[in-house]
């Protein structure tokens, strides 16, 4: 893991509700809609966000991460970069993409059997394990912290990059991922320096606005 040479301001946050997390279907490459629900948490999440100043946001270039950076970057004073990149994304879930979980278990039993035996070296038929995902999400993270050192950041993601994350930075092991709980449109903050870490907030869900 990278470490920066200048203080660095980086915000984690987690997409906000699709139609498909709404029906509780797996969801990673998928271009999916924001719900209604989403929409209001996507409001949220500007306005907690509004007075950082971010340099840039990055998304994992799907729709429900890059309207986060769009709805953030509306209220800054000076429009930050935008950068999409697909390493972002949540791990793949090969042939259960866009199932239920009662479906996999009906269609894949030894699938699942095996997946959930370790998360961490398994995966879907034609999908990714655990630790497919944090190499290139570690990749990613590197390429950030290089490019934008020194500055205010915000990384709009998905649930399993932001627990690996909150893994690395706090020592523990990546196996243990799954108990960070990231909310849909959880914001998580971390301040950078070149000693190390300090974690000030995981999964801090804003309340929601009203439209009226």
């Amino acid at each position: 893991m990278m470490r920066v040479t200048r203080h660095t301001d980086v915000w984690l946050v987690r997409h906000p509700q699709t139609d498909w997390n709404k029906e509780r279907r797996y969801q990673s490459r998928s271009d999916r809609p924001l719900t209604d629900f989403g929409r209001l948490r996507l409001d949220a999440i500007a306005q907690r966000l509004r007075r950082i100043r971010f340099s840039a946001i990055i998304t994992s270039e799907l729709n429900c991460t890059d309207e986060v950076a769009q709805a953030v970057a509306a209220q800054q004073i000076q429009a930050p970069q935008i950068v999409r990149d697909a390493r972002w994304r949540e791990a793949d879930h090969g042939d259960w993409e866009g199932l239920t979980y009662s479906e996999v278990q009906a269609r894949y039993p030894a699938q699942v059997r095996q997946r959930f035996g370790s998360m961490w070296n398994n995966r879907a038929h034609g999908g990714e394990s655990v630790a497919d995902l944090w190499q290139r999400v570690q990749a990613a993270w590197n390429d950030a912290l290089r490019q934008h050192n020194g500055e205010h950041l915000l990384i709009v993601t998905h649930a399993t990059p932001i627990q690996l994350l909150l893994c690395a930075m706090l020592n523990l092991p990546f196996e243990q991922y799954w108990q960070w709980r990231i909310d849909l449109g959880g914001i998580t903050n971390l301040d950078l320096y070149p000693s190390g870490a300090i974690t000030r907030v995981i999964n801090e869900v804003p309340p929601l606005i009203s439209r009226a």
